[in-house]
């Protein structure tokens, strides 16, 4: 039995301590927000939040998570991510918008420890978030605009 805290609630789960907590979240929570890209860690398509900093999910044990508290984007909430999302709508991030669950976990991360990110810490925050579409232009520019409206 693995115990888990997600997005502010507690689960007992009788699953392998060793599975990802990305296959949990989805097949055992129903919570498909997060997705699955590669397996390998390398695309952010599974990131969510594990006490608060991103970590990507497929490669992240449920028998490690322990009594951190983990944040989906169906949880996650409070002024950044407000900020966040509306930078995403206001400027039309969103193409096929397979990826921008992690985008934005990774980028309500990035705000939450930088609150004025430069490009450079964009790029570096963002590093390993992969974009079929190739929307990292306005990914960034996004991130400033939420930055602005949190200063």
């Amino acid at each position: 039995m693995v115990k888990l805290n997600i997005n502010g609630a507690d689960h007992e789960l009788d699953i392998d301590p060793q599975m990802p907590l990305l296959w949990a979240l989805r097949d055992h929570l129903t919570m498909t927000g997060t997705k699955f890209g590669c397996g390998q860690a390398l695309c952010g398509a599974c990131t969510v939040h594990l006490d608060g900093q991103p970590v990507r999910s497929c490669q992240t044990f449920v028998g490690d998570v322990g009594d951190s508290k983990v944040t989906t984007i169906e949880g996650v909430s409070g002024k950044v991510a407000e900020a966040v999302r509306a930078a995403w709508t206001k400027l039309d991030v969103v193409q096929c918008g397979y990826c921008q669950s992690g985008q934005i976990m990774s980028a309500i991360g990035l705000l939450t420890q930088t609150p004025k990110p430069t490009d450079d810490d964009i790029v570096s925050a963002m590093d390993g978030n992969i974009c079929r579409c190739g929307t990292y232009q306005r990914i960034r520019a996004a991130i400033h605009d939420a930055a602005s409206t949190l200063a």
